[in-house]
């Protein structure tokens, strides 16, 4: 049973989120929150698996609650589902820990879908459509000549093989564990489990984050 945590200004909301949670056998709704303070409250009294996390709340908005869960370090994962697509939420929500990003006309089985993977340990959002959400994101870092000639290694990587860097990098690129497989000639099954080594090395909380994780350490070149 995957638990879950509604955090959302609106009444009307927060009921329809709850009504469509209830409708599954393999979820339900541990509390509703109206703004981040709340939210961060109960996720210390009933340590939900998922938050579905507004950003648009009075007093302590969605973005900052997320980093205040994650650095409490909570179990629980926050998925921010937003009126608003813009870059910007999606930046700031990824970099304070959130392990996914949908809109709110998402289609009811996607959040559903969403939700799963996320209590599952994965990212919500497709690779395909990360890049886009870092776009904000890349736009941050140092063009190649603003860099040092000789960068200093990024410790998170220290104790990846060569291979679990390889599949850093094309995850940070936005390949599909079924492209790495194809691409690098490997089961998927042994993608899975390069993937989950990779995660546990660099402390990454999901694959969202081994993306970000890819581009500070600039395995990936942002494309600018």
């Amino acid at each position: 049973m995957t638990t879950v945590l509604i955090a959302d200004d609106q009444a009307m909301q927060r009921f329809g989120f709850r009504m469509l949670l209830e409708s599954q056998d393999d979820m339900t709704v541990v509390g509703e929150a109206q703004n981040g303070t709340e939210a961060i409250r109960l996720v210390d009294r009933h340590h939900p698996d998922v938050v579905l996390m507004d950003i648009r709340m009075p007093g302590l908005d969605g973005i900052e609650a997320t980093r205040r869960i994650v650095a409490a370090g909570a179990r629980t994962r926050v998925l921010i589902v937003t009126t608003f697509d813009l870059d910007e939420y999606a930046y700031e929500g990824l970099r304070a820990g959130a392990s996914g990003f949908l809109v709110k006309d998402a289609q009811p089985e996607e959040l559903l879908a969403g939700i799963r993977a996320v209590a599952s340990g994965d990212a919500v959002v497709a690779p395909s459509l990360t890049r886009r959400l870092l776009d904000a994101y890349i736009h941050h870092l140092p063009s190649a000549t603003d860099t040092p000639a000789e960068p200093r290694e990024d410790t998170r990587l220290t104790s990846l093989t060569d291979r679990e860097r390889e599949i850093l990098t094309v995850i940070g690129q936005g390949w599909t564990n079924t492209e790495i497989a194809e691409r690098l000639h490997l089961a998927e099954s042994t993608v899975k489990t390069h993937i989950s080594r990779v995660l546990a090395k660099t402390g990454a909380r999901d694959r969202v984050q081994a993306v970000i994780l890819a581009y500070d350490a600039r395995l990936v070149t942002p494309e600018r």
